[in-house]
């Protein structure tokens, strides 16, 4: 590694463990933009003392997600807990980075010393979460922050891959998408009781907790409501049990990572290689023998 890059890095880790927050923004960067330090990075730091609440925020844009989670960060510090906003927007195609930016309702906490707001850009990702929000997690563990909410754009696959990050998912539906009344409000809630008792049989029922975030109303009950999923998930094992999947999907996920980058390599080099996808007018047989050179074997939809 050049001599600037390892002085780079040891700037990055002085100012991280000295608890300034450029240190932070700063190693977020690294994971985000999947800089190669990023390995000596977390070797340095070591694991975490203590991991964070992380809750996951998801819905269709326009549901009041932001909102919503404004009045977390509120709570939050009215319970003296230092809390993270992980905000994950899309990207832009000219300069892949996040299109929104820092959310603007959230910028009330901007000069409070408790509270770190980052929008990350998806990347392309599938379902908008980065491979890098999982690393920028851990970065906020080790940092020492109490809550780390994550925010989703909110489409595609999103639901389901926060789902495998976050300790517990909350799912931010609109009633008549702003409808005042109350009868409206209430007979969402019924329909969304019927739709969940339509379904299997679950050992945890998710509750249904209303709110009207803008007024700070019901954010109380939401918190209560996560810690009860908390306690069912150290008191049934299945919270010890995600983390074990989150770790190996973590694994998987930089496997595909470092293969991507290893075969765009190898198609740009290897003549041979651009011969094969010039005849075949396809990628099979390429990517077969870039695996095969890897000591690996082509197994379709295999997971």
């Amino acid at each position: 590694m050049p001599t600037a890059d390892v002085s780079q890095l040891e700037r990055v880790l002085a100012d991280f463990r000295a608890g300034e927050v450029r240190g932070l923004a700063r190693a977020i960067t690294l994971v985000e933009r999947r800089d190669p330090q990023t390995r000596d990075l977390f070797e340095a730091l070591g694991p975490p003392g203590k991991n964070p609440l992380v809750i996951g925020l998801t819905g269709s844009p326009g549901t009041g997600k932001s909102t919503l989670v404004d009045g977390m960060v509120a709570f939050g510090r009215s319970e003296g807990m230092s809390v993270a906003v992980l905000a994950v927007d899309p990207n832009s195609p000219y300069t892949g980075g996040a299109v929104f930016g820092d959310r603007i309702r959230m910028q009330r906490h901007a000069l409070d010393a408790g509270v770190y707001i980052r929008s990350m850009g998806a990347r392309g990702h599938l379902g908008g979460l980065s491979v890098a929000t999982r690393e920028a997690v851990r970065l906020l563990a080790a940092y020492g922050f109490e809550l780390v909410l994550l925010e989703t754009v909110g489409v595609g696959q999103s639901e389901l891959e926060i789902a495998g990050i976050a300790d517990t998912t909350v799912v931010v539906l609109a009633p008549g998408l702003g409808d005042g009344v109350q009868m409206i409000k209430a007979g969402t809630i019924q329909e969304i009781r019927s739709m969940l008792n339509m379904g299997p049989k679950l050992a945890w029922k998710p509750p249904i907790v209303p709110t009207i975030a803008a007024r700070g109303e019901g954010i109380a009950e939401l918190k209560k409501a996560v810690l009860r999923h908390q306690e069912y998930l150290a008191a049934s094992g299945e919270g010890e049990e995600r983390r074990r999947r989150r770790l190996q999907e973590e694994a998987a996920d930089l496997v595909a990572e470092w293969s991507r980058v290893a075969a765009r390599r190898l198609l740009r080099s290897d003549p041979k290689l651009q011969r094969k996808l010039e005849e075949e007018q396809a990628p099979y047989g390429a990517a077969e023998a870039i695996l095969k050179e890897q000591g690996a074997r082509l197994v379709p939809g295999a997971p």
